[in-house]
């Protein structure tokens, strides 16, 4: 991808239309280059160079927009990190990417002195590069930056397990917009909504490259507020939003979530989770106009790869785009056929090279000739739709019997008083592993064991049944909005 040339074909083709609008401020796309402009003037006066790794450590603000945009426009590596991480943690990432400089803001109990100190790479911080964006040439001069050079490392903590950096090349850019352009038929017109998806996620950053690639408007909230969402999709005539089950989930628990103008939606998709089919028909019976899409996708693959539209099997995440191979294997390595539930494994361009100074996990989770292990237990249709079971780590084994806890979730999450519940496995003596579900009601409902268990009876078979509730009012969330299961264990 080379941002500058985007830059400069947008600004020239459309200069006043809005490329950002953030808390009020609206950002055209030539004042987008501009500003870009001189943050590449910055970056450099500071030091950067191509290929140098670069953490940027903001919440979703223009001053993030701008210093990735500066970074990949001078073709250097840029390291989002999770503004919600704690001193330590950032200090860790920082080290493990070997980042020359920082880019943050002030936080509080973030000392940036002790950073500075414990952070051997660490040659500089800045900061504030909104103030760095002073008066500097327009043109900086077009650097052509390698499409096989490393763009970025994004730290993936997921919901189950330690994170890893994962590596995406400057060619690993184009997938993202242009995969989601292949499912839905963007135009400069489209309007989309980033409600809150970190930018230190592919899921974020998504935003920001459909934004220079296909010169549409983007609507950034600095995190996610329910009722704010929907607020910004009327004001703002917002065509497009992507978000994850729990985001739908709150937007529903809101009692007046029907009572908004959504004339200007075409699509509500839902990415990062297995998803309630009876929630997005919920969101959809409220709001007609919207077609409903279901999607899957990883940092690892350049999200996103795959995605349904439509009500007739919105528990598929659809096909697959034509430039990803994918198939599904079981424990002995075997392809498995139709309606045959295994590991699910893809190949293509769009899937990342490793994961940074870990040659042992890229080792694990790649085979030799290419595959991808996603970690992701799935089957296909005999017209070739895919399903998503549940993570492998997600498996309990209960006597013998599988059970998938995506599937227990689902039905949990159709009784009427359920906001969201998590199912985790719990060791047992006699049976080895048994279900334990995580139980969040609706604001005003009261729900105890009794009636829950009585309801699923009805659902679900014996061996799939919680041995074990525990009501909480709210789950813990990671900052994708994901239900983080390694804070239940």
């Amino acid at each position: 991808m080379q941002i500058q040339k985007l830059l400069k074909k947008q600004a020239l083709n459309q200069p006043q239309k809005p490329a950002i609008v953030f808390e009020g401020q609206s950002i055209s796309f030539a004042q987008l280059k501009e500003n870009t402009a001189k943050a590449v003037h910055f970056l450099r006066e500071k030091g950067v160079k191509p290929g140098d790794k670069v953490a940027v450590f903001l919440p979703n603000t223009l001053q993030a927009v701008y210093s990735l945009l500066g970074l990949f426009s001078l073709g250097a590596v840029a390291v989002p990190l999770d503004f919600m991480l704690t001193e330590e943690e950032a200090i860790n990432f920082i080290n493990h990417s070997q980042s020359k400089i920082l880019i943050t803001q002030e936080k509080k109990g973030f000392d940036l002195e002790n950073v500075k100190n414990k952070c051997f790479n660490l040659q500089e911080i800045i900061i504030d590069v909104g103030a760095g964006l002073k008066p500097a040439p327009t043109d900086t001069g077009f650097i052509n930056v390698d499409e096989n050079s490393l763009a970025a490392i994004f730290y993936t903590s997921g919901s189950t397990g330690h994170p890893k950096g994962a590596m995406l090349n400057y060619s690993h850019l184009d997938n993202p917009p242009k995969a989601i352009d292949y499912f839905l038929k963007l135009t400069s017109q489209d309007v989309f909504l980033c409600g809150g998806v970190p930018f230190s996620h592919v899921g974020g950053l998504v935003y920001i490259l459909l934004t220079v690639y296909f010169g549409t408007t983007l609507i950034l909230m600095p995190r996610f507020h329910p009722f704010e969402f929907l607020k910004n999709i009327q004001q703002h005539k917002v065509s497009i939003f992507c978000i994850v089950p729990a985001m739908f989930m709150a937007i529903l628990s809101l009692k007046d979530y029907q009572g908004f103008d959504f004339s200007s939606l075409r699509y509500a998709v839902v990415f990062g989770a297995p998803s309630s089919p009876q929630l997005l028909k919920r969101f959809h019976s409220a709001y007609p106009n919207a077609q409903l899409g279901n999607g899957w996708g990883m940092t690892e693959t350049a999200a996103p790869n795959s995605l349904s539209i439509g009500d007739e099997r919105i528990k598929s995440i659809g096909k697959f785009t034509p430039d990803m191979e994918v198939k599904i294997i079981d424990e002995a390595g075997a392809s498995l056929g139709p309606d045959q539930p295994g590991e699910l494994l893809v190949r293509g361009k769009a899937v990342s090279p490793g994961y940074f100074n870990e040659p042992e996990l890229t080792a694990e989770a790649k085979t030799s000739d290419g595959w991808f292990k996603t970690g992701d237990i799935a089957y296909f249709d005999r017209d070739n739709f895919y399903y998503i079971s549940g993570r492998i780590k997600d498996m309990i084994k209960v006597a013998g019997e599988i059970v998938f806890s995506a599937e227990v979730e689902e039905k949990i999450l159709t009784h009427p008083k359920v906001k969201e519940t998590a199912v985790i496995g719990m060791a047992d003596k006699l049976r080895g592993e048994v279900p334990k579900a995580f139980v969040a009601a609706k604001d005003g409902e009261s729900l105890d064991e009794q009636e829950l268990k009585n309801f699923l009876k009805e659902h679900l078979a014996h061996f799939k049944m919680p041995h074990y509730f525990e009501f909480l009012k709210e789950l813990p969330k990671n900052r994708t909005g994901k239900i983080d299961k390694t804070r239940l264990i």
